[in-house]
């Protein structure tokens, strides 16, 4: 079977009341239930959190788990927005399985949560035949003003070390990549967000003119069902 995208579980859905604490969220189910959700998302979630929005909701048989319910999608004015940061890796990785990164396709093995250095880990490694390596670092974006989206939404020493290790891994031969999953379908174009992080936005101009590449697709998103989608033109002035 063609492989179509990364398939959701069963949602159910609901209003959200708040999100607080970074990792919880309150939301009011459509039967009128009030539940408190997990919210797989640690950025500020700017422009993805309002009050009162539809949003979806999966739920968890596992009776360990303190709060049963995972937020997965909110609807914002023009198009869905998947806010678990848990599924672009996994998104990623199956649309690299099967050829659908044009950049990246001809690798013969691929592995995730690879340790680079002593402190440091990244999303993936792509090994071909011949040894040479990609090493692949993805992130979660989410944040989109006026048609352009923007990474990050919150200041992320984690993510500025990433480019540094991205970076010294090419000057010692290797391929280096930074690719931005775009959680929403209303972005045309994407630029780092200088006015939140400046120094993100300092470095990744840097790696870039060093040699580290950056690969931006936005997703088409459903209830059941979100696929890595559109090449986003990249402005890093």
């Amino acid at each position: 079977m063609k492989y179509r995208g990364f398939l959701l579980p069963p949602l159910i859905t609901g209003n959200l009341i708040k999100r607080y604490k970074r990792f919880l969220a309150d939301i009011e189910l459509e039967t009128g239930e009030k539940v408190t959700a997990h919210c797989p998302n640690s950025g500020s979630m700017k422009g993805c959190a309002m009050p009162g929005s539809q949003v979806w909701l999966s739920e968890s048989d596992n009776p360990k788990r303190k709060y049963k319910y995972t937020w997965e999608l909110i609807k914002a004015p023009q198009t869905l927005i998947g806010i678990n940061t848990q599924i672009p890796n996994k998104l990623v990785k199956q649309a690299i399985e099967n050829d659908l990164i044009e950049e990246l396709s001809g690798y013969k093995n691929i592995k995730a949560e690879v340790k680079t250095s002593s402190h440091t880990r990244l999303d993936l490694l792509l090994e071909k035949e011949d040894k040479k390596r990609c090493y692949v670092e993805i992130k979660n974006c989410t944040l989109v003003e006026n048609g352009v989206a923007m990474f990050p939404d919150a200041v992320t020493t984690r993510g500025q070390k990433h480019l540094d290790e991205l970076e010294h891994l090419v000057s010692e031969g290797h391929r280096g990549v930074i690719f931005f999953l775009v959680q929403r379908m209303d972005a045309n174009s994407f630029k780092p967000a200088a006015m939140i992080d400046k120094v993100y936005a300092q470095k990744l101009k840097k790696v870039a003119e060093n040699g580290v590449e950056i690969i931006v697709r936005d997703t088409m998103i459903d209830t059941k069902m979100i696929t890595v989608r559109n090449y986003l033109p990249v402005d890093l002035n």
